[in-house]
């Protein structure tokens, strides 16, 4: 019972935001089709969790979500449903680290928004040091990926007009600290460099906090070019 309501609401999901998206859907065909992987990604509102959820299938992707989406019961279902981990914000999680390694290691896709919140306007946020926790943890690659305009999904939805939902996904790599002494200022440096990596896929105006892209860096990104 529990795989026909997932069928049936991955269904209702692609067709409800074929009807009121205009999705660039291509870019998601780079997602590989196999293996775990951490998919680093901006958070801009609702809109991209079902519909990244939806048209990433069949590959099987779960992420992290606030544990105050529980308190809703609909919500909670809906997530239960997608198996999401529920995440105590402010505080080391041990029980959502647990369960987040155990995705990767059945290697599935995990879903990890470095800035920990949505953003509301598109504009990137100052990231959270959990990522590269996660990556250095499991030795699992991460894919950046980079998405806008649901941020006007609201105000279209209201003037009955359909939303441009575009994105972009850069090239894989893996974090490496080269042998240095990991320090919570070398990991918040790996998730910055990351943030980086999704911030040179958008158009300037919502790379926010990440504008700036002179000041990027790859000191611990191994692309899978600088292996071959």
């Amino acid at each position: 019972m529990k795989r026909l309501i997932f069928w049936f609401l991955n269904v209702i999901i692609r067709l409800g935001t074929s009807i009121l998206c205009r999705i660039e859907r291509a870019p998601l065909k780079q997602v590989p089709k196999h293996g775990p992987l951490i998919l680093a990604v901006n958070h801009i509102g609702s809109l991209e969790v079902p519909l990244l959820f939806a048209w990433l299938q069949p590959r099987q992707l779960t992420g992290l979500a606030k544990i105050e989406t529980w308190d809703s019961k609909f919500m909670g279902w809906l997530f239960d449903l997608w198996e999401a981990i529920p995440v105590r914000r402010g505080e080391a999680d041990l029980e959502a680290i647990r369960r987040s390694l155990a995705v990767l290691e059945a290697g599935e896709i995990l879903a990890v928004a470095p800035e920990g919140t949505r953003s509301g306007n598109g504009q990137l946020q100052h990231a959270q040091a959990g990522i590269a926790f996660l990556a250095l943890r499991s030795c699992v690659p991460i894919l950046p990926m980079a998405h806008w305009g649901g941020e006007s999904f609201s105000a279209n939805f209201k003037l009955r007009k359909r939303t441009d939902f575009h994105v972009r996904v850069g090239k894989q790599f893996t974090l490496d600290p080269g042998g240095e002494k990991v320090t919570a200022e070398v990991r918040q440096a790996m998730a910055d460099e990351v943030m980086y990596q999704i911030s040179a896929l958008m158009p300037e105006p919502y790379r926010g906090e990440y504008a700036d892209l002179s000041r990027a860096t790859t000191k611990y990104l191994r692309f899978d070019d600088d292996i071959l």
